[in-house]
């Protein structure tokens, strides 16, 4: 059997899929955010800019929170003019006021707040209730919305596993989903924090979504890959009609509020597979690759993808 080229497994389309999928970069914030030895801001700098030069066109930033919660991103001032020039979206994560008072100043145009579908992470996360975490961030996202050209994203994490609640019920998911999009959220992001979810799980949320009036347009499914999931849960978050998908150069990322948490779905892996599917994406997985092994080099070990492994053949 022949072995394909740089990038190109074999074009297979499957029916009942989306022709393109626009992929949410999250590398440079949530892969980074838990790393221990802080990473200079110039190589964050040139991580977004390399980045952008793969055909990525949204690549998650930053995050304005107060530096004592995520001390990698202290820098949220100092990076954000540095890559403000990028013809891509940019999006920042605001928890509060503040940081959108913050995030704005520096002219950010899309902007994202952070919610927990269950109490424990709520409490672990935002040292709030579900509900008190929701009408902490309802001022913030009106007050996005009454700018000009400001597009909201709600983050939702917990979807379907909880490290202390165990799983989580469906009609939990939706509730927090529905006040999201009713505060006047854009577009929701569906995080599976820990891994434990299956594609079951997936099917079922974004069928329950549907019925209580959410439309899928409007989602997005960020998955991490600590239980080797990630890939399947995309194809069945696809399958249902999602065309957004959040995923993480090289693999990296995890979280620092729940320990259980791994990498997230590795941004080449989603490529190779959307390629292999016939679904288009804009980027160049040569490219992406090569930005993940300087990127590795610069973190001092090998990235933990698949794919990159596959084809620069770094070593374990």
């Amino acid at each position: 059997m022949n072995t394909p080229e740089l990038g190109l497994p074999m074009p297979v389309p499957a029916a009942g899929l989306p022709t393109h999928v626009r992929i949410h970069e999250v590398g440079a914030r949530d892969g980074l955010q838990n790393e221990k030895a802080t990473v200079p801001t110039a190589v964050k700098a040139e991580f977004i800019r390399r980045l952008a030069g793969t055909g990525l066109t949204t690549i998650e930033a930053t995050s304005f929170v107060h530096p004592k919660w995520v001390p990698q991103l202290a820098d949220a001032e100092d990076l954000y003019p540095q890559i403000s020039d990028l013809p891509v979206s940019l999006p920042v994560l605001v928890p509060n006021e503040r940081g959108l008072d913050r995030a704005l100043a520096l002219g950010a145009r899309r902007v994202a707040v952070f919610a927990s579908a269950t109490e424990s992470f709520a409490k672990a996360n935002l040292n709030r209730t579900v509900d008190e975490s929701l009408a902490m961030f309802e001022p913030v996202v009106s007050r996005a919305k009454g700018e000009d050209d400001v597009h909201v994203r709600g983050y939702l994490s917990m979807c379907f596993g909880d490290p202390w609640e165990g799983p989580v019920p469906v009609p939990q998911v939706v509730r927090v989903c529905r006040a999201l999009l009713d505060m006047g959220c854009d577009e929701l992001s569906l995080g599976d924090t820990i891994g434990v979810a299956t594609p079951g799980q997936v099917t079922a949320l974004l069928a329950a979504l549907t019925e209580a009036g959410v439309p899928v347009s409007a989602l997005g499914v960020h998955f991490h890959d600590t239980y080797g999931q990630a890939l399947a849960n995309t194809l069945a978050a696809l399958q249902q009609g999602v065309s957004t998908v959040d995923a993480s150069a090289g693999g990296l990322g995890g979280c620092p509020f729940a320990k259980s948490a791994t990498g997230n779905l590795a941004t080449e892996d989603l490529v190779w597979m959307l390629r292999g599917l016939g679904i288009d994406t804009g980027v160049d997985l040569g490219r992406l690759v090569a930005t993940s092994v300087w990127m590795a080099a610069h973190l001092g070990r090998p990235s933990p993808s698949r794919t990159v492994r596959a084809l620069s053949h770094q070593e374990s």
